[in-house]
């Protein structure tokens, strides 16, 4: 909108092994307790599910990062790696993950994830729209 500028609110990255991620996924109890069902449906509807169940975890830590809140105060299943219908990657949460300590909600979450051979990486912005004061 007129007036409006984007503000950075907080810039996370993380990397995830893959190979270690192809450890766990033979464990349910640690996919059940780490991903949402939707992480793992996409990840299991791929050819290879560690390379994406990793690209997850580190979007979940690279938002944490990002919001400076740390993953144990965020949750492993309050936050999760998303894609749209034409597979570009959202971040979405858990409805009540902005109240309380979290403070205030972003107004946008930026999400870039890429994967080569054994390491997945995350990148996480967080923005803000600040509203200029009218003259």
């Amino acid at each position: 909108s007129k007036g409006a500028t984007a503000v950075i609110l907080g810039l996370g990255i993380d990397l995830c092994s893959v190979r270690r991620m192809a450890h766990f996924v033979q464990n349910p109890r640690f996919l059940e307790k780490t991903f949402v069902e939707e992480e793992r449906a996409y990840a299991f509807s791929r050819k290879e599910p560690a390379r994406h169940l990793a690209s997850a975890f580190a979007t979940k830590e690279a938002f944490a990062k990002a919001g400076r809140w740390g993953l144990a105060k965020v949750g492993l299943r309050r936050v999760w790696l998303s894609h749209t219908p034409e597979g570009v990657p959202e971040v979405r949460w858990a409805g009540d993950l902005f109240s309380g300590e979290m403070g205030p909600r972003p107004d946008e979450v930026w999400v870039s994830i890429s994967h080569d051979g054994d390491v997945a990486v995350a990148l996480v912005v967080l923005e803000r729209t600040a509203h200029a004061a009218p003259l």
